[in-house]
């Protein structure tokens, strides 16, 4: 496959085409297909951007409908019929049935703008500059988003002192049985701990750059209680994990917690287009008009999309039926690796629809991952040190479709380690390894 115009044009700054060297030329559901013809079942979803698959067919025909009617494309932060119509919907399908009562800012189009601007609230609705974030936290690449964010691959490429913000361990980060938030309170109770009171804090449910580390419910009730104790808002990142990607539209959803702010981009439009959301709860919607804007912030194709996706998907429980079958097919096979190749070497951790393979030995994972790829399946690594398969197939893919990149993952195990696939594979790929 010919990339030399890329090599010879595109900045050094490109990474995933390093990772999946080959041309691209067409996607539909869970199967990208390069310009050789070749198909490549997507566990990558676009970093979880395609919760719904690529070019869904449901959401394409509304999309080209609503095109082929001179509906408006760019509209700022003016009123339009589509973003009235996914206003309303968001509304009746996704806060009413879970009594949540919020704000909705569209900020600029990508996770990390969503993420500036709460954060930019935050500091705003209480008067204080500090952010408590987590360690392995990953939040976006700009400003106070970078700042917010652990992995020093990504702070070195700053340029710039990163302040305001103050690192507190994620739960499971000291070892299982210590109760981080613990820790966290006492800091903050602690006048002379040096440090200054947070105006918030600011956490994902499920870290998945920072290695697929999850948090537990009890957990989060316990930071949300430290949170209300001293007077600080808690934020749910939900970018990559939400819309689904954990069984439940947002997330936290099992933990019984009430988020201030709450992110949300990559699957909230539903079809790979460029959108993100702020909700927060009206009291903390103190924004002068104008304060925080942007030219992207009225795209209408994404509103039409994103209104289409929680009408098919969201307005009945049978979406997220699928979802839990699906996850235990997922969870039971990595476990069915972890017991058959590792010796030791691996484990498996994750919630729903992303789950990781943990290894030992980073090199290891690079090499199952490469792989993986050459043998027809798009999986990537995360963690601090790339030590983790992370695997984030679209929420609708077919079970087929799903067993068979699987036996792909656990093949290219297999070989790696330079040993024979276990016997009882064939049972995995005939009933799913779950019922």
């Amino acid at each position: 496959m010919n990339l030399q115009i890329f090599d010879r044009l595109e900045s050094e700054v490109r990474g995933y085409i390093r990772s999946f060297p080959t041309l691209f030329a067409k996607a539909r559901g869970a199967i990208l297909t390069d310009a050789d013809g070749r198909g490549y079942i997507d566990f990558f979803s676009g970093a979880g951007t395609l919760n719904y698959g690529h070019n869904n067919p449901v959401l394409k025909q509304r999309l080209l409908e609503y095109i082929e009617s001179d509906g408006v494309v760019h509209g700022l932060d003016m009123a339009t019929v589509a973003k009235k119509e996914f206003l309303e919907t968001l509304e009746r399908v996704i806060l009413r049935p879970r009594q949540m009562e919020y704000k909705i800012q569209f900020p600029g189009p990508t996770g990390t703008n969503a993420v500036e601007a709460a954060l930019k609230l935050a500091r705003q609705a209480k008067g204080r500059t500090n952010v408590v974030s987590f360690t392995n936290g990953f939040h976006g690449v700009t400003g106070a988003s970078l700042a917010a964010t652990g992995n020093s691959k990504f702070r070195d490429a700053a340029g710039m002192p990163l302040s305001n913000t103050t690192f507190m361990p994620y739960d499971g980060y000291l070892g299982e049985g210590v109760d981080t938030t613990e820790y966290l309170e006492r800091v903050i109770a602690d006048q002379s701990s040096g440090v200054d009171i947070p105006a918030a804090a600011i956490v994902e449910t499920v870290q998945g750059e920072g290695g697929v580390n999850v948090a537990s419910f009890r957990w989060l009730k316990a930071l949300e209680q430290v949170c209300r104790r001293h007077d600080m808002l808690l934020i749910i990142d939900d970018i990559q994990v939400g819309c689904g990607r954990t069984g439940s539209f947002f997330s936290f959803e099992g933990a019984g917690i009430s988020p201030d702010i709450i992110t949300l981009s990559k699957s909230i439009s539903g079809y790979g287009l460029p959108m993100s959301l702020v909700l927060m709860k009206p009291e903390f919607d103190i924004w002068s008009p104008g304060a925080h804007n942007g030219t992207f912030r009225g795209n209408n194709l994404a509103f039409v999309t994103a209104k289409e996706t929680l009408v098919h998907y969201w307005t009945t429980r049978d979406f997220e039926d699928t979802l839990r079958r699906k996850a235990r097919i997922v969870r039971a096979w990595l476990e069915h690796i972890a017991r058959g190749y590792s010796q030791g070497r691996f484990s498996v951790r994750g919630r729903g629809m992303i789950q990781g393979l943990v290894t030992e030995d980073p090199e290891i994972a690079g090499k199952i991952t490469a792989r993986a790829f050459e043998d027809g399946l798009v999986v990537e690594t995360s963690g601090s040190q790339d030590q983790v398969i992370k695997l984030l197939p679209p929420l609708t893919i077919e079970e087929q479709t799903l067993r068979r990149g699987l036996d792909i993952l656990e093949r290219s195990t297999a070989a790696v380690l330079g040993v024979p696939q276990a016997e009882d594979t064939i049972r995995f790929i005939n009933f799913g390894g779950a019922r």
